[in-house]
């Protein structure tokens, strides 16, 4: 009997009403009635793309995987932040740990946190060129692309692609992963796009743009469909349609750095560079994560609770709930080097600036700002899908509401892995 094989594909912010969408094309209605669903997938909190798929992929909460924002804290830093590129910033294993022991072939595509991951047999990582001179070559190589991979999948598909880019990303993404599974046919196989997450905070929530991406999302899940086909694997693959969480159309952004300003918990310089700080708020689009420089200092952590509290209470500041760090982890298996987490009132998302004025207009110059966004508690909004089909998943089975930390253990139970350390479950529901 063959070994099964899984290819994970994560459209970013594909949400419940997409599906309902695509179910009035016949191909795709009829690719449906064979797989296997949830009622909608509940992630994890903060709702943004890098802490989402690292949960997606170990089964763990960001308590216990570590990744807890999509980019590093930079303090006095508004520009050009590095984000959490690199599998080093993972503390737990993940599924192509998991795969590799087992002796299996591992391939990803563009998924986050993967660069230099030692357990990716072929890996083209989400990261994209830092500045003037950079190269595609010396960024991929840098992430951990092989010279291979390079030569014979990324080089013949790249072409005039400016990373970032959509839809031209994306299909640059499909385009490898087919040449992947045709030369290489890995065991497990994830990738990630990025357009319909794109056009959501340039163009809000649901418009022709959006349906655009989504019915690209379609076409290129039967481009992979295909590509199996053609590699003589389809009968033994497991293909997964999955997402990572949902977006709220937002009308501002506040500044939360301002009024810690205002009370002498940041300092500026005459330019107005950030020269000092004890408590700084480090955004997700719409919640933040704020700091302390010492987290031993109770008579600071208790003015900035009770700063936050009012805030919270005034209506004004776009802020409706105040986490503590106990009652993050508590409540949202949220854990970090943070004091406290405050929420969005739904409309309003937070950024990092220290400078006046308070509000600021949303541009898309940052996915924190656009016209919709996330990083909202996972309750809220538009939910993340999960579909499956093949030959291990019963056909046309729906379930209730599950968690984005039941995959992990759903493609190691498929594949025969050992995988102890998850919080989440399988889901044996869907299982033949």
């Amino acid at each position: 009997m063959p070994q099964s094989r899984i290819i994970i594909f994560s459209c970013d912010a594909l949400v419940g009403e997409d599906i309902e969408y695509l179910l009035k094309k016949p191909r795709f209605a009829e690719l449906y009635a064979r797989c296997a669903s949830t009622e909608s997938m509940r992630t994890i909190y903060p709702t943004v793309t890098y802490p989402c798929h690292t949960s997606m992929i170990t089964g763990c909460y960001p308590e216990h995987h570590g990744v807890v924002n999509n980019m590093e804290f930079r303090p006095g830093q508004l520009k050009n932040i590095p984000w959490n590129w690199f599998a080093d910033a993972v503390k737990c294993p993940d599924i192509f740990t998991a795969a590799k022991a087992k002796g299996l072939t591992t391939a990803s595509v563009f998924w986050p946190v993967t660069a230099c991951h030692p357990h990716i047999d072929y890996n083209i990582p989400e990261y994209w060129p830092q500045g003037e001179g950079d190269t595609q070559f010396d960024c991929f190589a840098r992430a951990g692309t092989s010279r291979e991979l390079w030569d014979r999948v990324v080089e013949p598909n790249i072409g005039g692609v400016t990373i970032r880019k959509h839809p031209e990303t994306d299909q640059f993404i499909i385009d490898c992963c087919r040449d992947i599974i045709k030369l290489y046919k890995p065991h497990i196989l994830a990738l990630h796009t990025g357009d319909v997450d794109a056009y959501r905070h340039a163009s809000g929530l649901f418009n022709e743009q959006v349906t655009r991406g989504v019915e690209d999302t379609e076409r290129w899940l039967f481009d992979l469909i295909e590509a199996t086909k053609e590699a003589g694997v389809f009968e033994e693959t497991n293909f997964f349609l999955i997402s990572d969480h949902g977006q709220l159309d937002v009308v501002r952004s506040i500044k939360p750095n301002v009024i810690l300003a205002d009370h002498g918990l940041i300092d500026a310089n005459a330019d107005g560079s950030l020269a000092d700080w004890r408590a700084y708020c480090h955004s997700t689009g719409l919640s933040a994560q704020i700091k302390l420089r010492d987290p031993n200092d109770r008579d600071t952590w208790q003015k900035v609770y009770e700063l936050l509290r009012h805030m919270c209470d005034e209506g004004i500041y776009g802020i409706s709930r105040v986490y503590t760090r106990e009652e993050a982890r508590a409540e949202e298996h949220l854990d970090g080097d943070f004091a406290f987490v405050i929420e969005t009132d739904g409309y309003t998302s937070f950024s990092e600036d220290w400078n006046r004025p308070l509000i600021k207009q949303n541009t898309n110059s940052d996915y924190r700002f656009g016209k919709a966004t996330h990083g909202h508690h996972p309750d809220r909004g538009p939910q993340p899908v999960f579909l499956g089909f093949g030959p291990d998943i019963r056909e046309g089975v729906r379930i209730g509401r599950r968690s984005t930390v039941d995959e992990a253990p759903t493609y190691a139970k498929i594949l025969g892995l050992d995988y102890p350390h998850a919080d989440g479950r399988a889901m044996d529901e869907i299982l033949k």
